[in-house]
């Protein structure tokens, strides 16, 4: 019966960790333009969550990142593609 006033809720992951891994896996899934797209924005949310992931309700900071990186991957898959494709 006695609950504790301080018991916080456990952490959750942000949206925009979840967006940027998604970005990223589908960057390298798709053609040139779509990839080089889907890398950037997969970049853009992974900065955005690894900023909402200093938060103390927030995770995903780790996998931000992760989808950054992969996300520069994929830039130059998509470019390796665009020339393939030229060629």
């Amino acid at each position: 019966m006695s609950e504790t006033p301080s018991s916080r809720p456990s952490p959750i992951f942000s949206i925009a960790s979840v967006l940027s891994i998604i970005c990223a896996i589908g960057s390298f899934m798709s053609g040139a333009i779509l990839g080089l797209i889907l890398a950037v924005l997969a970049i853009v949310f992974g900065s955005f969550g690894t900023l909402l992931s200093l938060s103390p309700h927030r995770r995903g900071g780790v996998m931000s990142t992760f989808a950054m990186v992969a996300g520069i991957i994929g830039i130059v898959a998509a470019v390796i593609k665009a020339i393939l494709w030229i060629f």
